[in-house]
């Protein structure tokens, strides 16, 4: 069953970043649901190729949406705004681009303030884990692992500060925007915090695909970023989508909901994984601690998901991450990988 079917039927939704890896899977289901969509992107980090199992039925526009007359051109006419463009990477790209990734401030001003100019009837931000403060991701010393709660990240609260890097910071200053449209002006929102998506059509630069892409060209010394030991809850793609989908229906208090899984899973565990699935195991195994790598553990604790949208990953790591190596096998030529993924690594 498709998730919001009957709301979303002949909805007229614009997607910011459409193109994108989250954003292009977004599109395809909301064509499937049968709303009218709209995408603008600028093409900085989307590909057309992305949309285009959905090009005849969605209109595209591209622009930069920190233009105003852009933003508000895009938005015109719809009632929902799904807002994922961005300046953003994995880890590689965040930590070498703090300047890029703290213009997200000023996009994401533009794109509310188009939203509300145009008097669209919601809007579902996706704002980011990073937005989370460090101190409560630091390797455990009693071994206890935690598991992230929306109310832990606040700007307004003592300790509810201290984001991960520009990016984390920028996300959760676009949070507390949206929250003043809403408080001032009435705008219906959700900021919906992504926890490591992962999937078909992400880029080297991530974790996962970093690893899938190591493995498909038969890197031996095998590199691992980090001592291997550092954790995430990585969260499927098409869950992702389900997540934001019900957000954007059932929140309009521009409140914060985690969209991700409460599984903390090693790096070193996601590699064995990949070598256990596609056959391929390295003789050696490095890690690189040197390597940028973020917080050392990261988890959602999906209390409020499950009492608000009553929602849930539907996905294994298991069988999340078989479709996706299958996907990255399947659109790659090793030559061409093995020859450019150093830069790819840190590209956006």
């Amino acid at each position: 069953m498709l998730v919001g079917s009957d709301f979303w039927f002949l909805k007229k939704v614009l997607v910011t970043g459409g193109a994108s890896f989250i954003g292009s899977h977004l599109v395809e289901r909301l064509a499937a649901i049968g709303a009218c969509v709209r995408v603008a992107d600028d093409l900085s980090s989307g590909k057309l190729e992305n949309l285009a199992a959905v090009k005849d039925q969605i209109e595209f526009c591209e622009g930069d949406l920190r233009d105003p007359r852009f933003a508000r051109q895009a938005a015109s006419g719809c009632a929902v705004v799904f807002h994922l463009a961005a300046s953003h990477g994995g880890r590689g790209y965040i930590d070498a681009h703090p300047v890029e990734c703290t213009t997200n401030m000023i996009l994401d001003g533009v794109v509310f303030a188009a939203a509300h100019q145009a008097r669209v009837d919601r809007l579902c931000f996706a704002s980011s884990a990073c937005v989370y403060p460090v101190r409560l991701q630091k390797a455990p010393t009693d071994g206890t692992l935690v598991q992230l709660k929306e109310e832990w990240a606040d700007p307004f609260a003592a300790g509810g500060a201290g984001s991960d890097g520009e990016y984390g910071w920028a996300k959760l200053m676009g949070e507390m925007t949206l929250q003043a449209y809403h408080k001032q002006h009435g705008l219906k929102g959700v900021s919906c915090r992504l926890f490591t998506a992962y999937g078909a059509r992400e880029n080297e630069t991530h974790a996962v695909i970093a690893l899938i892409a190591k493995a498909f060209v038969g890197m031996d010394p095998y590199p691992i970023w980090g001592s291997g030991g550092q954790d995430r809850n990585f969260t499927y793609v098409g869950d992702i989508v389900d997540g934001m989908l019900l957000a954007a229906e059932r929140i309009i208090d521009a409140s914060a909901v985690n969209v991700g899984t409460a599984e903390h899973i090693k790096i070193r565990d996601v590699a064995e994984e990949i070598f256990l699935y596609t056959g391929f195991r390295p003789n050696q195994i490095t890690f690189e601690t040197t390597r940028p790598v973020g917080v050392f553990s990261r988890a959602a604790d999906l209390s409020q998901a499950r009492s608000r949208l009553g929602w849930e990953p539907g996905n294994s790591f298991r069988e999340g991450l078989a479709a996706t190596i299958d996907w990255y096998y399947s659109h790659h030529e090793r030559q061409a990988v093995a020859e450019r993924l150093e830069g790819l690594l840190t590209e956006r």
